[in-house]
């Protein structure tokens, strides 16, 4: 194994005799100080930020609406009242008195309620459902208003019902006799989806640390060794969990529930394999040198470049959020590069530091010895005891087909990725949050009951402006022609300039249905046809609402998607240069990510559409899934290539390929399953949107350990040869092709 004195003596100074205890003390004071003077990361959450650019459709409309029509701003929760057989006279008087205490005693934030406990009952009866069946209470608060404040205020809301009516009528199934009710519309949806994300956290970290465990156990089959890693992991969270807080504190960065959930995984599942990565040279140092604290040095050597190289393409891959205009993708940027940046320092600190306080231990029971120690334990034990090989007999022989066979292995390779990139195509994307819930969630259950017996569209109504200035034209009339508007309301006036008018229009689909977005362009083109035939020369037209809000979420994140992928490309290209000094290399190390991504998207959609039922996956899916595996991926490529390119002057090609295969297989292998693995813990939560993150990216992973790292990539080198390294020159010993490995 060849080592870099640089980093062999920065092993020394972090891991050394008495240095090993500084180590491991400062560790320890760290996360003991920050946890205590720090907020933690989850304190911090705000799950109410903007996701949207200023400038979108939806935000100036909402913003002209604010200014010319105050009394309509707010964001509505709908509650709605359902009876299988019938609201009765007494239902109605329940709601009036639940309506009535609103009005007494406003919700926080609380913005507008309609008076229905002052109405007579034949002007409630006619707002009831014409199958008599629902009755919806909208009840509007102030926008931008915290997820805390909302959740608070629905609690409160239920709390009242219950005192009102003595009964819980949220709490009933649906399809049981009696009174239901259900909050539903932006604020159920909100409030629904940030419970979601809040109920999962502890599950997540917990199946995610048991996972990890039992993988770690069965694949080293030592459980020493098995608690470093998250040891590790454990310790980096510590720290970086209360900067994240403080940073989020101070508003420098803003993080959310589902950044969390997924900052968990990425940091077990990475944190783990950077761990993995360096206990393998450890391993493989030991059965050269008898003292360990010189093992220590030499792994670090040998493995601190290509842990460092990962770490900073994962980094990087992070770091090209920020070029992202959709708030969630920008916002991942800084707490993802942080907590990678960290977990990267305690996989070369913190680990080596543990390894030399237990030392050779860590392996029990299969304790790594070299030929000199082996000999002493026989003479002592008076038995032979079996030699430990660097490379196992089935990552020996990976390593000879590899090399034997490099066209049938790359023919084979490429048929199976194209095989699977060729379904990537066919993926249906969806921007409707519902889809993301568990069918009995009570958001959705209201939905379901307002597409069923009233309209899906009045979920949330999309409003609309115009600027007539002074002219007249038929813009309700025209709206209400379109094919798939329900119904559309009599104009209002804005009480500042009687120019603007304001409509509400209703849906006949769900709007939250892509087929429905994708209309908000055309209500626009059709309103500005009508005023320019009334003689206006620029028309005016502001839509916004729920349906206009999806609609530009669909825009910028289709948009953040064309310009992230390739700048992220074009960066681990060149970190990629640097490093390997190769333009060959480069491009093929690259080319091979990009395929096995789009073989992912291929793969996941086959998994999720024709095993999982799902009909559409989220939109914001391919970037998520493109940062994390082409990042991680490249990270397996870096560890694996640059064993063949420390080799390369030393040994002939076939046998630097050779080698590098059979000797990173193993690590490579258990990383890929263990990261693997914690993505696809994500699957088992009750949130689509996690779930299919997690079985696109696990998928991906599987890929990348199974049949790029091991089988593409070795090929492509084998078949290039010393072009491989152009336009860099290998120098070899003049014994190279007679050596033995």
């Amino acid at each position: 194994m060849h080592e870099n004195p640089f980093f062999s003596k920065i092993g020394g100074i972090v891991a050394g005799r008495r240095s090993k205890w500084v180590t491991l003390a400062v560790w320890i004071l760290l996360t003991g100080i920050l946890s205590v003077f720090l907020p933690n990361v989850n304190s911090q959450e705000n799950n109410a930020a903007r996701q949207l650019p200023s400038d979108s459709w939806s935000l100036e409309a909402a913003a002209l609406m604010k200014e010319q029509f105050p009394s309509n701003e707010g964001v509505p929760a709908l509650v709605v009242w359902y009876r299988g057989s019938g609201l009765t006279d007494q239902d109605l008087v329940a709601v009036q008195k639940v309506t009535k205490q609103l009005t007494d005693t406003p919700l926080a934030a609380q913005k507008g309620l309609p008076p229905l406990h002052q109405m007579p009952a034949p002007a409630l009866k006619g707002m009831v459902s014409k199958d008599g069946k629902i009755l919806v209470l909208p009840i509007s608060f102030n926008e931008g208003t915290e997820t805390e404040v909302l959740q608070e205020g629905m609690k409160k809301l239920e709390e009242m019902t219950v005192s009102q009516l003595g009964i819980d009528p949220f709490e009933a199934k649906i399809e049981e006799d009696g009174l239901h009710a259900r909050i539903t519309g932006p604020v159920g949806i909100q409030t629904d989806a940030t419970a979601l994300f809040k109920g999962a956290d502890f599950a997540l970290l917990l199946a995610t640390v048991l996972l990890v465990l039992v993988l770690l156990i069965l694949l080293y089959r030592s459980p020493i060794l098995a608690f470093i890693p998250l040891v590790g992991v454990g310790f980096a969270y510590g720290i970086i969990s209360p900067i994240l807080g403080y940073l989020a504190k101070q508003g420098w960065i803003t993080v959310d529930a589902q950044s969390i959930s997924i900052m968990t995984v990425l940091l077990f599942g990475a944190g783990t394999d950077y761990c993995l990565f360096f206990v393998a040279r450890y391993r493989q140092a030991l059965l050269d040198e008898k003292n360990k604290y010189t093992a220590l040095r030499v792994s670090f050597g040998g493995s601190t470049g290509a842990i460092g190289m990962s770490g900073l393409t994962v980094i990087v891959s992070l770091l090209g959020l920020l070029f992202s205009h959709y708030g969630s993708n920008h916002r991942f940027a800084i707490p993802f590069s942080v907590a990678i940046f960290i977990m990267a320092v305690a996989s070369l600190t913190l680990v080596p530091a543990l390894l030399a306080i237990i030392g050779r231990v860590s392996f029990y029971p299969f304790v790594p010895l070299t030929a000199e120690m082996r000999a002493e334990k026989e003479a002592r034990k008076g038995k032979r005891i079996r030699e430990q090989k660097p490379v196992g007999a089935m990552n020996a022989a990976l390593g000879r087909v590899v090399t034997e066979r490099p066209k049938s292995v790359l023919a084979i390779s490429l048929i199976i990725l194209i095989a699977l990139a060729a379904f990537a195509p066919q993926i249906k994307f969806t921007y409707n949050i519902l889809e993301s819930f568990p069918s009995a969630m009570p958001s959705r259950e209201g939905f379901s009951l307002l597409s069923e017996h009233v309209s899906p569209g009045s979920l949330a109504p999309v409003k609309v402006v115009v600027n007539t200035e002074g002219k007249t034209a038929d813009v309700q009339g025209a709206l209400a022609k379109l094919p798939y508007v329900e119904s559309v309301s009599k104009p209002e006036d804005s009480k500042k300039d009687a120019n603007y008018k304001a409509f509400e229009l209703i849906f006949k689909q769900d709007p939250y249905d892509l087929d429905v977005i994708n209309q908000i362009p055309e209500i626009r083109n059709t309103l500005e046809q009508k005023l320019t035939e009334a003689g206006i020369a620029n028309p005016q037209v502001w839509v916004g609402g729920e349906t206009a809000t999806q609609y530009d979420t669909k825009t910028v994140v289709e948009r953040d998607t064309k310009i992230v992928i390739p700048v992220v490309i074009t960066v681990i290209a060149i970190l990629l240069l640097v490093y390997l000094r190769s333009i060959v290399a480069t491009v093929y190390l690259i080319a091979t990510v990009l395929l096995s991504y789009y073989s992912a998207l291929g793969a996941g959609w086959l998994i999720l559409h024709y095993f999982m039922d799902t009909a559409a996956i989220q939109g914001l899916i391919p970037l998520y899934a493109f940062v994390f595996l082409v990042a991680l991926g490249e990270d397996y490529n870096i560890f694996m290539i640059s064993s063949i390119w420390q080799e390369r002057n030393r040994l002939k090609l076939k046998d630097a390929i050779r080698l590098g295969v059979s000797s990173t297989s193993s690590v490579i292998t258990s990383a890929g399953l263990i990261l693997a693995g914690t993505f696809a813990v994500l699957a088992s939560l009750p949130i689509q949107v996690l779930v299919q993150f997690g079985v696109i990216c696990a998928v991906g992973v599987i890929l990348d350990t199974f049949i790029v790292r091991p089988f593409l990539v070795p090929s492509i080198t084998m078949l290039l040869g010393d072009a491989v390294f152009w336009p860099s020159k290998v120098k070899r010993a003049p014994l190279a092709s007679g050596s033995k490995n």
